[in-house]
C-alpha cells in the first residue's frame, strides 16, 4: 500500500464547521430564554398585565406561534421559571452546606447566606408562583419539589452535627424546623424591615443545635 512521503507536506484538516441544526438550536434555546425572561418579568410584575402565553410572547418579541413551539401553555412557561430560579436561592444553600467544615462552619455560612437581603423580584417572584400553585397542581407539585430540595439542606446540615456528636440526633426534624422557622422569617420581614434577621437566624440555627430539640 503506497504511503505518504515524509516530504510531502501533508494538507491542513479544514476546521469543523457548525451544523445547520447546531445553529438551529442555539438560536432555539435563545428564543426559549428570551421567553423565560419575559415570563420572570411578567410574574415579577404589579400584575396589570395578566401572564398568558400572548404577553409573554409579546413581551419577549416573539410569535405567539413561537412560544407554543417552546411551552405548550402558561404552566410550561412557569414551571420553566421554577426551575430558572433555582440557582438563585436554593443552590448557594447546597453550596453553602455541601462544601467542607464542621457543622459550626457550615452554620456559620448558612447563616450568612440566609442573612442577605432578598431582592425585590425575586421576592416577587416566590409571592406569584405561590398564588399560582393555589390554582395549578402542576405549578404546585413543582415547586412542593423546589421546597424540598431547599428543606434537605437544613437536613444535611444537622446530618453533619448528628455525625459529629454520635448521640442520636434526629436531624430530619431539627432541619425540618429550622426551614420552617426560616421560611417564616421571610414572610416577617416581607411586612417588618426592622426584624433583625441574622439575630434570628442565628438563634434559631444555633439555638436548635444546641438544645438537641426533636429527638
Amino acid at each position: 500500500m503506497a504511503t505518504r512521503s515524509s516530504d510531502t507536506p501533508s494538507r491542513p484538516v479544514p476546521a469543523e464547521r457548525p451544523t445547520g441544526r447546531t445553529r438551529a438550536s442555539a438560536k432555539g434555546e435563545q428564543t426559549r430564554a428570551r421567553l423565560i425572561a419575559a415570563a420572570r418579568t411578567l410574574l415579577a410584575g404589579d400584575g396589570s398585565i395578566p401572564f398568558t402565553t400572548r404577553n409573554v410572547a409579546a413581551a419577549g418579541g416573539v410569535t405567539h406561534g413561537m412560544c407554543h413551539y417552546h411551552f405548550q401553555d402558561r404552566t410550561d412557561l412557569i414551571l420553566a421559571v421554577v426551575e430558572d430560579i433555582r440557582p438563585e436561592w436554593i443552590t448557594p444553600l447546597e453550596e453553602a452546606v455541601g462544601s467542607p467544615g464542621t457543622f459550626a462552619e457550615r452554620a456559620e455560612r448558612v447563616i450568612g447566606l440566609l442573612t442577605e437581603p432578598e431582592g425585590a423580584d425575586l421576592s416577587r417572584l416566590h409571592s406569584a408562583l405561590h398564588w399560582f400553585a393555589l390554582n395549578d397542581d402542576r405549578v404546585r407539585a413543582g415547586l412542593a419539589g423546589e421546597y424540598r430540595r431547599w428543606r434537605a439542606c437544613f437536613v444535611t446540615l444537622y446530618q453533619i452535627l448528628a455525625d459529629e456528636r454520635g448521640d442520636g440526633l434526629d436531624a430530619r426534624n431539627l432541619g425540618e424546623a429550622a426551614a420552617a422557622a426560616v421560611d417564616g422569617l421571610a414572610a416577617i420581614q416581607s411586612l417588618d424591615e426592622e426584624v433583625d434577621a441574622q439575630a434570628v437566624v442565628r438563634a434559631v440555627v444555633l439555638g436548635l443545635a444546641s438544645t438537641g430539640a426533636g429527638r
